[in-house]
């Protein structure tokens, strides 16, 4: 029996959700290659450190947007297809998909020209699968507290609800890439919920 073909599976979610954390555990798991957007090629991390940075002020959001697809398009090219056309499954913390919550749904950009924008970038490349890490706001505030915030953490509450709001319509609008699994329970409880995931939608 031939092996599965190679997979690209994302982890999305509002800042606090854990994505870092399962990202990782999923790729140790799958032996897969572990990336990450903004920032997993080298010129992505000098574009994240312009988004992060706390002392860059007055950015504007269609700026943002360009950044953000700039990351992703060399993300594509130096770093998924090469991996996929390797046969290496591929895990990424972020996708192309905070572009529609962030900029799209947060900064209040028209949200399909965002997803135009990035169509473009990234060849129409999208996830094979979205795992949506969700937990209740009160939830990802106690996360976050005593943290160093960035940029995009230190925005008001408005900003990170219109974000978890987007995450929500984006997988229910496209229900047969994205699953949602509760970030709420133990680390190891949202594992085992992530890889059973995987596992029935991709068989891998």
């Amino acid at each position: 029996m031939d092996p599965p073909a190679a997979r690209y599976v994302a982890l999305e979610g509002a800042e606090g959700c854990g994505k870092s954390t399962h990202a990782a555990r999923l790729a140790a798991t799958l032996g897969a290659v572990l990336t990450r957007e903004t920032g997993g090629t080298g010129i992505g991390r000098r574009i994240r450190e312009i988004l992060h940075d706390t002392a860059v002020d007055g950015l504007s959001p269609r700026a943002e947007a360009l950044l953000t697809a700039a990351d992703r398009a060399q993300h594509l090219d130096e770093v998924v297809l090469p991996a996929l056309a390797a046969g290496r499954h591929v895990v990424s913390d972020r996708s192309v998909w905070s572009a529609l919550a962030y900029q799209g749904f947060g900064r209040a950009l028209p949200v399909e020209q965002v997803r135009e924008l990035n169509r473009w970038a990234i060849r129409d490349r999208w996830p094979d699968l979205v795992v949506l890490l969700d937990a209740a706001p009160g939830v990802l505030a106690a996360r976050m507290r005593g943290r160093e915030l960035d940029r995009f953490e230190r925005e008001g509450d408005g900003f990170h609800t219109r974000v978890r709001t987007g995450f929500a319509r984006l997988a229910m609008d496209d229900p047969q890439r994205w699953v949602v699994v509760s970030a709420e329970g133990d680390e190891e409880e949202v594992a085992a919920a992530i890889r059973s995931a995987v596992r029935d939608r991709l068989g891998v």
